[in-house]
């Protein structure tokens, strides 16, 4: 549920028709910010909140950009936009090393596991696959603005589902592994 809070602006601005694409910037942004408020509050830190911080600095520009000028040479290639921002943000957390998942794993993991090898590599690895699907969706949908095609919103769904079961499949199979090596 933790990826679902995380990534709630950007699915809430995917299933908007893009028609409305300045309101969609808005509400996107607004729970952004609220979202970043709600988790500070709770205790996490600016390097657990990285997706949620880059989402509200995307969707305040875009905001901007959306209401300022609607027709906008920009708004075709905002889906395009937003999957390529979060594949930006994705891979700038992982060459900080500081892997974006980090942040949403601490929620459900015990503290004595955050700063073993396994527990790193394993939020590298799941930061990789979603920073490599935020990369092909942002492609999918630049190709699909250049061509005039439909289709952007199952891609930006798809773009956000597939790396999400790849993380519950991924945790599951390292989870079960760990078992299995305790056991024997």
């Amino acid at each position: 549920m933790s990826y679902l809070r995380t990534f709630a602006p950007w699915i809430v601005y995917a299933l908007i028709p893009s028609a409305h694409w300045n309101w969609a910037a808005l509400i996107a942004l607004v729970l952004s910010v609220g979202l970043i408020a709600q988790q500070t509050r709770a205790g996490r830190t600016p390097d657990a909140l990285i997706i949620e911080i880059g989402s509200a600095v995307f969707f305040a520009v875009i905001t901007v950009v959306a209401f300022t000028n609607p027709d906008s040479g920009l708004h075709p290639y905002a889906a395009a936009l937003s999957s390529g921002t979060l594949a930006l943000i994705a891979g700038i957390s992982l060459a900080i090393r500081k892997p974006f998942t980090l942040g949403i794993a601490k929620q459900t993991t015990p503290r004595e596991y955050w700063g073993q090898p396994l527990f790193v590599r394993v939020n590298v690895i799941i930061t990789a696959v979603w920073t490599g699907c935020f990369a092909v969706t942002g492609l999918c949908l630049l190709a699909l603005a250049h061509s005039g095609s439909m289709g952007r919103t199952v891609v930006q769904v798809a773009g956000f589902v597939v790396p999400m079961v790849f993380t519950l499949r991924y945790v599951a199979h390292i989870q079960a592994k760990a078992a299995q090596l305790r056991a024997s």
